[in-house]
């Protein structure tokens, strides 16, 4: 294994375009790429860009007639049906829309193959974790489950164990869709409470498919208005004892940042301080449990250039083995190519200001009438005992 860390880029990722006004903007994902690259990133990663994910390929979680949909779409999108979830308000047809789609995929597609072969030990793909697409339709901004598509490939390629952790606002439910049944896969999903947000799925209750597949899923529903404490110490009470029961030989993470105060789509009230350090507990996690072999994803984020772009990069720098110090100073170059592009001043450092974040840890005892420790406990008590743990 060479140990060098891989970012998966493709400028044509940016052409996954639902057209002005809506909030997927695919200027999130060039103004990361260049902030990486300001940051001087690139020095430490392998920049690969790998090839879009073929239909054999995509058929590993999407139905035949909905790849077919997608295409016919993406030549004519005056003629998306649907049917599938496409020419709707959350997923507009755009002309080229199968090709940019299945170019994602095959980005994490090919991180994954990457971090089974020791071609790498960790890559990231940031245009991916669209992971509300399903095996027939679209949903949630997403068109193709790049994330599934990339445990898939995983299990193709002879893996028994694959843990998935969605830490985006909201559910990962076309991924935990895609494994409902699959006892190889565990998916662990933190997000807002689905009575106040899209999906309206992943409450604890769903835990995966009877027989085999049961204790498979597990969701932790976090009550409106968690902040940094709540969400790292939900995170830190529900997913390293599951690491270290399924013990799996890969992490695969989807990291949405839209879990952030200033996103417009959500209501939790996390800083970016606290992103960072869940990326940085997933890469602990990684080596602690799964041998280091790390496949990261971006996913949702709709604060494009306050929040995203920032969020992403420290996730690079920490794959790539080059923390970037939460006090750095953002380069003046890529502050006026923000502002020259977007009219919008840039932010200056690396930080919310709320660096470091404390945490109190679960084993220090809980309060069965705080609603964050209730949520905590809904998951454990429907879910641990399915796995042999106690709640």
């Amino acid at each position: 294994m060479s140990g060098r860390a891989q970012l998966m880029w493709d400028p044509a990722v940016a052409g996954y375009d639902f057209g002005p006004g809506h909030p997927m903007d695919p200027i999130r994902l060039d103004l990361t790429r260049r902030l990486v690259d300001a940051f001087g990133l690139d020095r430490d990663l392998e920049v690969v860009a790998a090839k879009a994910a073929g239909e054999s390929t995509l058929r590993l979680v999407h139905r035949e007639d909905y790849v077919e949909a997608v295409k016919a779409a993406s030549v004519d999108p005056a003629a998306a049906d649907p049917a599938y979830g496409l020419g709707t308000m959350d997923d507009p047809a755009f002309a080229g829309m199968h090709e940019v789609s299945a170019l994602i995929a095959g980005q994490s597609v090919g991180a994954a193959e990457s971090v089974w072969r020791g071609d790498a030990l960790h890559a990231v793909n940031f245009s991916g974790g669209l992971h509300h697409a399903m095996p027939g339709a679209a949903s949630g901004f997403c068109v193709y489950n790049d994330a599934a598509l990339a445990i898939a490939r995983l299990l193709e390629l002879g893996a028994e164990r694959v843990v998935y952790v969605d830490v985006d606002v909201h559910h990962g439910d076309g991924v935990q869709a895609a494994f409902w049944e699959d006892p190889r896969v565990l998916t662990i999903s933190l997000h807002e409470h689905p009575r106040t947000l899209f999906p309206q799925t992943g409450w604890p209750e769903e835990t995966g498919a009877d027989g085999a597949g049961e204790g498979t899923a597990v969701n932790v529903a976090l009550p409106a208005g968690t902040g940094d404490a709540g969400w790292l110490r939900a995170l830190h009470a529900v997913v390293p004892e599951l690491l270290a029961e399924f013990r799996p030989q890969v992490l695969v993470t989807q990291h949405g940042a839209d879990t952030h105060f200033e996103d417009p789509l959500a209501h939790l009230a996390v800083s970016l301080d606290a992103q960072r350090a869940v990326q940085v507990a997933c890469h602990e996690w990684a080596h602690e449990y799964a041998d280091g072999r790390w496949v990261a994803l971006g996913g949702g984020g709709y604060a494009v250039v306050d929040v995203v772009p920032r969020s992403w990069t420290h996730l690079v720098g920490i794959a790539a083995g080059r923390e970037i110090a939460p006090e750095s100073v953002i380069p003046e170059g890529w502050r006026q190519e923000v502002f020259a592009r977007t009219r919008q001043l840039a932010p200056q450092r690396m930080t919310d200001g709320r660096w470091p974040v404390s945490y109190q840890g679960w084993e220090a005892g809980y309060d069965p009438a705080d609603r964050l420790d209730q949520a905590v406990l809904a998951t454990r008590k429907a879910a641990y005992p399915l796995r042999g743990l106690l709640p």
